[in-house]
């Protein structure tokens, strides 16, 4: 086939002019800044959607009397279905383009969100988290997708990493929400209210989000849609890719499934102690989200990637194992939970690296399969930690994120770096 990354599409709303660059060929500007901040928006209630029921677990179980086993299949369920999701919507991003997804997804997770507030049972409460968990699942790929295949080469990590922010921001108003807004007006107006932002977003997408003309071009070049063949072509490649992420959403949701009810059932804290503890880890987060583009479009994104995971490593055994010991020295748990979502920022820097490895073709698609299957994979972690936490303790169990953390940033040197690459350079 032959290449066609000097081939260039007009700019969307000017066709007909094949001399316009691309925008990912031009110097940083307004229109990157509206992507940015639109995919920004999207991700951030997306995330926060998600996480939500883990800081409401403790009253909606008391309320619908559910056992520690039956929450944790309800979290492991909207995990399963963020996989789902991703195949789904990864697929029909790159076949019907990037914005349209957006808007979708935001617009399901909006309305699972709402539905929650009206759960009665465990079977509908895990019919609605399931939705929630399909709409999430899909959002992140193309927001991702359309990021890196607009914005300048040099600034793809940065400017992934500022939309990847949205994580953290969305786990710290989702600690907000079930430390002070959940006691004060209920968990089932938590989760009604939680829905009304994914209303302005779509709204707001539809109005001011470009669509990408990079894929856009390779449409119009190959004048075909989605080849699954190619991800075959790349097999060595996407599996390395599949395993590195894997590592991390274990570590990840090894430490954040469970993390508020642990604090609060195991180690005594009220909900808003437990929720400072969360948005502290949160604050770590943000800062760490903001600072790994810079640093992987510095330093290259092999070393980025392994440092922010061994921080994050670092960060979890001391409020974990450790509790009884790092309880003694003052500030010790605050910090280690600002360390290990510090470490966290690794997730900024997930999307950029598969954009960079894989062709434009199957970007959207690749983006949805690694980052979603292997999050689907996490419908288990919920039980294994109930079940493990029983046993051995829960301390012990959740500090099993500090080895996956651990491997994670080990593995990820076995991929090639693409600091600096061309977003068509696979093409």
């Amino acid at each position: 086939m032959e290449p066609v990354a000097d081939i260039q599409l007009p700019e969307p709303g000017v066709p007909g002019n094949p001399r316009e660059l691309l925008m990912n060929q031009r110097a940083a500007g307004a229109i990157h800044l509206r992507i940015v901040a639109l995919a920004f928006a999207a991700w951030i209630f997306d995330f926060y959607d998600l996480i939500l029921y883990s800081f409401l677990l403790v009253p909606v179980a008391r309320e619908l009397h559910l056992t520690p086993e039956q929450s944790s299949i309800a979290l492991g369920t909207s995990l399963l279905m963020t996989a789902l999701g991703g195949v789904i919507f990864g697929f029909l991003g790159d076949l019907f383009g990037r914005k349209s997804m957006i808007a979708t997804t935001v617009a399901i997770y909006g309305v699972g969100t709402a539905l929650c507030g009206f759960s009665q049972t465990l079977t509908q409460l895990i019919v609605f988290r399931s939705i929630t968990g399909l709409g999430m699942g899909g959002g992140w790929a193309p927001g991702q997708s359309l990021v890196a295949e607009s914005v300048p080469a040099e600034r793809r990590a940065r400017y992934a990493a500022y939309v990847q922010t949205g994580a953290p921001l969305g786990v710290l108003l989702a600690a907000a929400a079930g430390g002070y807004l959940a006691p004060a007006i209920g968990w089932r107006l938590t989760f009604m209210v939680s829905a009304i932002p994914a209303v302005f977003v779509v709204a707001a997408v539809l109005k001011w989000m470009p669509e990408s003309d990079v894929w856009q071009r390779t449409r119009t070049v190959l004048n075909r849609g989605v080849d699954l063949r190619a991800i075959l072509v790349h097999k060595r490649i996407f599996v390395l890719l599949f395993v590195v992420v894997l590592l991390n959403s274990e570590a990840y949701w090894f430490t954040y499934t469970w993390m508020p009810g642990y604090l609060e059932l195991k180690r005594g804290l009220t909900a808003a102690g437990a929720s400072r503890l969360m948005m502290e880890m949160q604050v770590g987060g943000v800062l760490g989200y903001l600072t790994f583009g810079r640093v992987a479009d510095r330093f290259g994104r092999r070393p980025a990637f392994c440092a922010y995971g061994m921080l994050m490593a670092a960060g979890t055994i001391p409020p974990t194992i450790l509790w009884s010991s790092a309880r003694a020295v003052p500030g010790l748990i605050l910090a280690a939970m600002f360390t290990a979502g510090f470490g966290t920022g690794i997730w900024a820097g997930v999307a950029p690296m598969i954009a960079e490895l894989l062709p434009t073709r199957i970007r959207n698609t690749s983006l949805g399969l690694l980052l979603n299957v292997t999050r689907g994979f996490q419908f288990f972690t919920p039980i294994l930690i109930a079940a493990l936490g029983a046993r051995f303790g829960f301390g012990a169990t959740l500090s099993l994120g500090a080895v996956f953390s651990t491997l994670g940033a080990l593995m990820v040197w076995i991929l090639p770096e693409t600091r600096g690459r061309s977003i068509t350079a696979m093409d």
